[in-house]
């Protein structure tokens, strides 16, 4: 955590991502279709709002996967400071809008001090410190745990269990908190494990997280004492899952110590970050990855100096890191800003920001997508030019590069275009004819690719739109083979206008539902040589509005939904809708230092 942590400087609610992602006005909406062979994960998906605890890895070690074995897409914020920031009624406030802007994950400290914004002793708002007893030297002693303290440490993760959020829980930081462990030795601190271990065994919705800018070079004196706590917990909690979040840049499996411990790897950078996630993905003795850190928004920082990375997170930076990470190999990302991760003045109004609502489009986007089977393309076998430029150090608001990933059985190709350029794909490694559309990043809408439906064979070339819809140039294209058909909603007041892009020699059937249950038939289309149209007379005056496309092959019919966010299927909103409020022109808080403060 290199941030400064200065306080003096100065949504929708509760319903499936299907439905809390598709309510803002947009034209053009054309989501892919879900393949065939892929239904069990359409019902998959759509179990994924609510999750089962606790995790744990999938049988190929690449994802996470939940108690009923869903996929687990990780979208993450950074809180860490919450238990010593907020009091009851404010946790519950803030957890409550995570969960309704679509966050699954929060990283909590369960002790801070100021390291991550919190106070010198490490205590509550209202006074109460976290161990009762100090050593001789002055630090706490941590065999004398506080218990009032740890009640309030239980309540949060009740709190966020109600709302189904995923706790990735750090037991003692080493930002602010290695000294003590130092102090306390390796059986206290293997103690003081055992005892968070024995006292959230029975919480499912826990990950735990060591580390936090850990600087494991220094392994001789620490990593015995860290490790302890760690090793402590899995003395009596044999359930959850472990990570640790070592320095930057990096990730989990640097420390050769911490590879017996953890089943869960951190990518972290200020670069762009798919250099370490991608170095994580290809270890040999890989586990799932996800980005534990890189830039946050409204803050500016940059670690190490040499990489000369430095620069505010902007809504365009924190797009770049999260599609970057999510066709890296990786299973989720924890987005954090300068407001959620050390409450500081003002909180309250920086949780509608321009980031969170382009962080639920990342969610939209892969979550109604098999993003679980997504193989990177790493050897350029996929988009065979221009790719851009591959960066290890460097600003991520600068860099080029484009990442590309496809499912092993070439149903789907997914690349994000960070400018506007032509990009070549080699069509040969889709499975089938293809259906194109370019994704706006920034507005979560979809225009159809010129010249969609594409053979697979040969190599074919593609350009964005244009500038985005926020003025940038980065573009997300989507190739999906086969049946499966975009749906393209246009939505001008009164009426909707569906355009289904297919392939010939397929009956299409367009319907409509107001409740997901029943389904009416608008238009049947038979071989669509390239798109056919239909307008739902007055549908913005129907609301809710939901559509779906089904579809016969020579094989027998499949139900097919086109996909929204999470359930498939996509939903019109009246065009009055606004986006949520943003500050139109945010602080930035700078970091003090190259390196965070420390005092350990």
């Amino acid at each position: 955590m290199i941030r400064s942590n200065n306080t003096n400087e100065a949504d929708d609610s509760n319903l499936p991502a299907l439905s809390r992602l598709t309510r803002r006005r947009r034209t053009g909406l054309c989501p892919g279709a879900l393949l065939p062979l892929l239904f069990g994960f359409a019902a998959s998906v759509a179990h994924a709002g609510s999750p089962v605890y606790p995790l744990s890895k999938s049988a190929n070690g690449r994802y996470l996967v939940d108690a009923a074995g869903a996929p687990f897409l990780m979208v993450g914020d950074a809180p860490m400071s919450l238990v010593v920031n907020l009091n009851s009624t404010d946790a519950a406030s803030y957890l409550s809008d995570r969960k309704t802007k679509g966050f699954n994950t929060v990283e909590i400290d369960v002790l801070c001090t100021t390291y991550t914004g919190g106070r010198a002793d490490g205590s509550m708002l209202d006074g109460t410190k976290p161990f009762t007893a100090t050593l001789s030297g002055g630090s706490y002693n941590l065999g004398k745990p506080n218990s009032t303290y740890f009640a309030h440490v239980d309540a949060i993760l009740n709190m966020a269990a109600s709302d189904g959020l995923l706790v990735m829980l750090s037991p003692i930081e080493t930002g602010g908190w290695t000294n003590t462990m130092v102090a306390n030795g390796s059986t206290a601190c293997r103690a003081y494990g055992q005892f968070l271990g024995n006292r959230y065994k029975s919480f499912p919705n826990i990950l735990w997280i060591s580390g936090n800018d850990y600087d494991y070079p220094s392994k001789t004196v620490n990593d015995p004492v860290v490790t302890a706590v760690a090793l402590g917990i899995k003395d009596n909690d044999t359930v959850h899952l472990h990570t640790v979040e070592l320095g930057a840049p990096g990730d989990s499996l640097q420390d050769p110590n911490w590879a017996p411990i953890i089943s869960l790897s951190g990518a972290y950078d200020y670069s762009p970050p798919y250099d370490a996630e991608l170095t994580a993905y290809n270890r040999a003795n890989f586990l799932p990855v996800f980005l534990v850190e890189s830039h946050y928004e409204l803050e500016s920082v940059g670690f190490p100096p040499s990489a000369n990375n430095q620069e505010t997170g902007t809504p365009l930076v924190l797009r770049h890191q999260e599609y970057w990470t999510m066709l890296s190999g990786c299973c989720g990302q924890l987005y954090g800003n300068h407001y959620t991760w050390t409450f500081a003045s003002g909180w309250q109004s920086n949780l509608d920001t321009t980031g969170v609502a382009q962080l639920q489009y990342v969610t939209a986007f892969f979550k109604s997508r098999p993003w679980m089977l997504l193989v990177p393309d790493q050897n350029h076998t996929v988009m065979t030019a221009g790719y851009g430029t591959y960066a290890t150090t460097g600003l991520v608001s600068a860099n080029d590069y484009s990442t590309t990933a496809r499912t092993a059985d070439g149903g789907f190709v997914i690349a994000y275009v960070p400018t506007v350029r032509t990009v070549t794909v080699d069509m040969s490694q889709l499975n089938a004819t293809a259906a194109g559309c370019w994704y706006d990043p920034s507005n979560g809408t979809y225009a159809l690719a010129a010249g969609s439906p594409f053979t697979n064979a040969g190599l074919q070339n593609f350009t964005p739109p244009g500038a985005n819809s926020a003025g940038d140039g980065d573009w997300v294209l989507l190739l999906q083979a086969a049946a499966a058909p975009i749906l393209t909603l246009t939505p001008k007041a009164p009426d909707v206008t569906a355009t289904v892009a297919g392939l010939p020699g397929i009956q299409y059937t367009l319907q409509v539902s107001s409740n997901l249950a029943s389904w009416a038939t608008l238009s049947v289309v038979s071989d669509p040589s390239g798109t056919s149209q239909f307008t739902d007379s007055g549908a913005l005056t129907k609301q809710p509005r939901f559509y779906r496309v089904s579809y016969s092959i020579p094989s027998g019919p499949q139900d097919v939904l086109a996909p929204g966010a999470n359930a498939a299927s996509a939903e019109t909103a009246p065009a009055v809708q606004e986006k949520p409020a943003v500050p139109e022109k945010p602080a930035v808080h700078e970091s003090k230092n190259s390196k965070r403060l420390r005092s350990e």
